[in-house]
């Protein structure tokens, strides 16, 4: 009777393992969107006829759902596998805005692309919107190459990712601890943890830095008893006599039919703008420590000559190992290059990424997969 019961019990432990085992499977396929969508409505970027363009979400490690565009040359064979490359977009913008330039004329030379939206931002999930949270933006990264990773025409060994802005420094701190980014590149890189820390060219004090982290520090009893959200840095919504000359040139791409999107639920007056209570978690953001370690995978930091954020590409430069390369545009500001594709260089980028994700080895193993599964199906008919 004893080992009735037991067997019994064991019995009961299986099928509750078996349960939840296809529970999760189920709930993951279920968290998996792809739909073909038209780029007609779009105006800060243009996609080739010879694209085709798709919504795409899926959930980072997280359980937080991530937005993305994905990009497939229609003349792609699905029936291979294929080389991928990630897109990230400047920090306070969202995929629509400089990604999607990037991930489109990538797409039009043969390459699979994926923009992303940052958790927080754009149509990804995350709230309070606009936070600062950098270990979650490395961490959509890695969940982009869990995606491409699990499509069928896609070579896992074979991911590239490219960070704008911001994104620059993000997917550097997301590669340090993801091997499966093989090729790294980034375009007019800030690194954000010393923006943050120090402003360009080391022009802030401690003392500042500090006044500003009591600042958020107060912000947070404010929300934590149910005050309003306040935002802070991102791009003015006018110009005067007074502005900045780097604040002019964000103007002329945020704030114009140039480069304005705003994402679906939100308002103008909240874009680029980044919560100030979650703006000090910059401070403790390192993405240039360890760089080194990325190597033997290449890296190739681009930037413009007349870029005000030169110093952190050159900076990235001098601490990574080789293989690596510093690509300087001539007559290129740091905006320059989110989208005035006359000065982005994307044949650079197209080697690149050709040489170092073998895009000219065709991988069998999808049409390898497919005879051996359909041989299974003839032996279990």
């Amino acid at each position: 009777m004893k080992r009735i019961a037991i067997l019994a019990l064991m019995s009961i432990m299986l099928f509750g393992q078996s349960y939840a085992q296809k529970k999760q499977t189920s709930q993951s396929n279920k968290a998996v969107v792809m739909e073909q969508i038209s780029p007609a409505a779009y105006t800060t970027f243009k996609v080739s006829n010879n694209v085709t363009m798709y919504e795409v979400r899926f959930q980072n490690q997280y359980k937080m759902n991530v937005a993305g565009h994905l990009f497939i040359p229609k003349s792609l064979n699905r029936n291979i596998k294929h080389s991928a490359i990630i897109v990230g977009h400047p920090m306070g913008a969202v995929k629509e805005q400089s990604a999607n330039v990037y991930a489109s004329n990538m797409a039009e030379r043969g390459f699979i692309t994926l923009s992303i939206d940052l958790s927080y931002w754009g149509e990804s999930e995350g709230e309070p919107r606009n936070v600062v949270a950098p270990d979650m933006y490395a961490e959509d990264f890695s969940a982009a190459v869990d995606f491409l990773g699990t499509r069928s025409f896609v070579d896992r060994n074979r991911i590239g990712v490219l960070g704008v802005c911001g994104s620059g420094s993000f997917v550097i701190s997301a590669a340090k601890i993801d091997p499966r980014m093989k090729a790294i590149a980034t375009v007019s890189m800030y690194d954000m943890g010393s923006a943050s820390r120090n402003a360009l060219n080391h022009s802030q004090t401690i003392e500042q830095r500090k006044r500003a982290q009591a600042e958020a520090a107060e912000q947070r009893y404010v929300e934590f008893s149910g005050g309003e959200t306040k935002h802070t840095g991102g791009t003015v919504h006018k110009l005067d006599e007074t502005t900045h000359p780097i604040q002019r040139e964000f103007y002329e791409f945020y704030r114009t039919p140039r480069g304005e999107f705003t994402p679906k639920g939100s308002s103008p007056k909240f874009t680029t703008h980044p919560t100030l209570s979650s703006n000090v978690k910059f401070n403790n953001f390192y993405p240039f420590n360890d760089i080194e370690t990325i190597s033997p995978r290449p890296m190739l930091f681009i930037t413009g000559d007349k870029a005000h954020s030169k110093e952190f590409s050159e900076d990235a430069y001098k601490r990574a190992a080789e293989p690596k390369e510093l690509v300087v545009i001539p007559n290129a500001g740091h905006v320059d290059l989110y989208d005035k594709v006359e000065l982005i260089p994307f044949d650079k980028l197209e080697t690149f990424f050709k040489k170092h994700l073998n895009e000219n080895n065709g991988d069998k193993t999808v049409q390898v997969d497919r005879i051996n599964s359909a041989k299974e199906n003839v032996l279990n008919k």
